[in-house]
């Protein structure tokens, strides 16, 4: 079964930091361009972040350069997020992602970040 389930999310303070992990399963990981997107409360799905197969390639969204950092451990199926100086605007639902720039991308479950004081 092809599935992606994420972790990490919590409640933290303006200025603070989380990791974000992906668990992939069901498919060849390590051949799969990976993304993170978010889902800000009344607004639609936001790219944020992309990396390539072997994780020698990433681009991130204006948003969130120099903050966000994709990463990925091929050997242990895993996609991660590690976000720092963390905003009230960053608060959202974040998913992983495969296949995002085609009509039916796959993502998982979601995992709640809320950055507030």
């Amino acid at each position: 079964q092809v599935q992606l389930v994420e972790s990490g999310g919590g409640l933290v303070q303006p200025g603070g930091s989380l990791r974000l992990s992906c668990a992939a399963s069901g498919f060849t990981f390590r051949t799969y361009w990976m993304y993170w997107v978010r889902r800000a409360p009344g607004k639609g799905l936001e790219w944020i972040a992309t990396i390539n197969p072997i994780g020698g390639t990433t681009a991130y969204a204006d948003s969130v350069k120099g903050r966000f950092t994709i990463s990925r451990d091929n050997a242990k199926n895993t996609l991660s997020l590690q976000m720092n100086s963390l905003k009230s605007e960053d608060t959202a639902l974040y998913f992983c992602a495969r296949d995002w720039l085609s009509p039916t991308p796959l993502t998982g479950q979601g995992t709640q970040v809320t950055v507030s004081s």
